[in-house]
Order: structure tokens, then C-alpha cells, then sequence
């Protein structure tokens, strides 16, 4: 990547970012459309982890990971720490791998 390319994209993100606060005063959005922004974050959150849990390339992950997806996201619900949530998915998945559980 050009040293241009990377300037361009550094001076675009730096615009986004600093066009959130430069407008929350001058933007009014209605209540509804806040709180539809906020479903869809959740909803966009939810498929982009089902896409990557259930899928590896072009089929079926397999049982062992979408387990361990599922224990780290129950262990981030009862509000675990971050550390012991990852630590508590990976050793789900290895421990199914390790078992033959693919």
C-alpha cells in the first residue's frame, strides 16, 4: 500500500470520527429511529457471530466451536470478565477437539 493511500484513508477515518461529535448538537433524531439504530447494532452483532461460529469456508463449522461461542457468550451474560470469558471458549472448543468432537 502507497504511502498516499494511507494518508487518504487516514484523513477519511479521521473525519468520520470527528464528524459524531461536530454534529450530536446539530442532528435531532426522533426517539424511534434511536432506538432502531440500537436494535440493528444487536441484530448486525448477533449475525456477524452465528456467520463466524456456524460457518468454516463454505460449510458447517462443526459442533465443538459453536459450543464454545456458546459457553463464552453465557459467561459474558452473567457478566464474567472478559479474560475468563475467552479463556472459558477456547478451553470449550479445545476440550471438544481434544475429544473428538469436531
Amino acid at each position: 500500500m502507497t504511502l498516499t493511500a494511507v494518508l487518504v484513508l487516514a484523513a477519511g477515518t479521521y473525519a468520520f470520527r470527528l464528524a459524531g461529535p461536530l454534529l450530536r448538537d446539530r442532528l435531532r433524531l426522533p426517539d424511534r429511529v434511536k432506538e432502531l439504530m440500537s436494535i440493528s447494532a444487536t441484530v448486525l452483532l448477533v449475525a456477524l457471530v452465528a456467520t463466524s461460529s456456524l460457518t468454516k469456508g463454505q460449510g458447517f463449522a462443526g459442533w465443538a466451536l459453536p459450543a464454545g461461542v456458546l459457553v463464552g457468550g453465557l459467561a459474558a451474560w452473567r457478566k464474567a470478565p472478559f479474560v475468563v470469558v475467552v479463556v472459558l471458549a477456547a478451553a470449550t472448543t479445545a476440550g471438544l477437539r481434544h475429544l473428538g468432537v469436531d
